[in-house]
């Protein structure tokens, strides 16, 4: 079995960044679940019952998907701890393989439902994750940093001939280590955020110029209707026309992460994350926490002018 000690040009170390990478992603997410306060609250629409509502209507496996909404605490609560457990398994060398094959089933999950409507694929993360994990089900961790080959050691150090009850400890230990890993690790993350007491600076808006610029004439803009314009800057926009007399600008870039969101409906949609947003740049469903970056607008003349 190979060991921790091997020269660094040994081939066993080729998958440790991926498998460093991979593990310390899915934990801080699954962990990130648990502690959002939105997650399971079915009337939210950060929540992941209104997510998997949003994701079932153009989903390839959206009966299945519509079915699961019906249990979303349970469901939330699986993919959570899933995230949690694969991430734990594959930091720490706990029965890597089966780390990666949850880690695998769970982007793909994720790649079927949240982005599967990203366009051009190659936008969304979850297929890219799904392909990660791949070398980790084929290769496993080769002993290298590997809770379970350490375990697996000192039991037969002890008991030279294995026996079924061997593996049950091996299985015994490596979940109180897990568990124990788990509740650090959420620890630190729930410490974190009650200690950052320091407030967040607003969102900002974008910066205004000392020269207005033109948008569109209020006549060509119909209510309920949105037009692309550039802000001063050089930034992508939208400016909308909820009612007669209002209008609205908004920053292009979704505030998850700042793909270009377009026109859906009353509304705006991310194509490579699924979030949506409402005419007032409020977020209807996420991934997105954010509404989106309001750019000062005015009408002077007839015209709708930024501020």
């Amino acid at each position: 079995m190979p060991r921790a000690d091997a020269s660094l040009r040994t081939q066993i170390w080729a998958l440790l960044p991926l498998r460093v990478f991979l593990g310390g992603t899915f934990l801080y997410a699954g962990l990130s679940k648990i502690l959002d306060t939105h997650y399971l609250d079915d009337t939210s629409p950060l929540g992941v019952h209104a997510q998997m509502l949003h994701a079932a209507a153009t989903s390839p496996i959206g009966p299945l998907v519509s079915f699961a909404a019906e249990f979303p605490t349970v469901i939330g609560l699986v993919i959570a701890f899933g995230e949690v457990a694969v991430g734990l398994g594959a930091l720490l060398g706990l029965f890597t393989r089966i780390a990666a094959l949850g880690g695998f089933l769970l982007a793909l999950s994720f790649f079927l439902t949240v982005s599967w409507t990203t366009d051009p694929y190659y936008f969304g993360a979850d297929i890219v994750f799904a392909a990660a994990w791949t070398p980790l089900l084929i290769a496993g961790d080769a002993g290298l940093f590997s809770t379970t080959t350490r375990l697996r050691t000192a039991i037969r150090r002890r008991r030279p001939n294995p026996t079924p009850d061997d593996e049950r400890r091996i299985l015994l230990w490596g979940g109180l280590i897990t568990a124990t890993a788990a509740a650090l690790g959420g620890g630190v993350i729930a410490l974190a955020r009650i200690t950052a007491t320091k407030p967040k600076p607003s969102q900002a808006t974008a910066t205004a110029t000392n020269s207005p610029k033109v948008i569109a004439a209020v006549a060509a803009i119909a209510v309920g209707s949105s037009t692309s314009f550039t802000t001063p800057d050089g930034s992508t926009a939208y400016l909308v026309r909820p009612s007669t007399d209002t209008f609205l600008a908004f920053l292009a870039g979704c505030t998850h992460q700042g793909c270009p969101v377009t026109p859906a409906g009353s509304g705006f949609r991310c194509p490579c994350h699924g979030s949506t947003f409402d005419g007032s740049g409020q977020v209807t469903a996420g991934p997105a926490t954010k509404p989106l970056t309001k750019v000062p607008v005015q009408v002077v003349d007839g015209q709708v002018v930024t501020a």
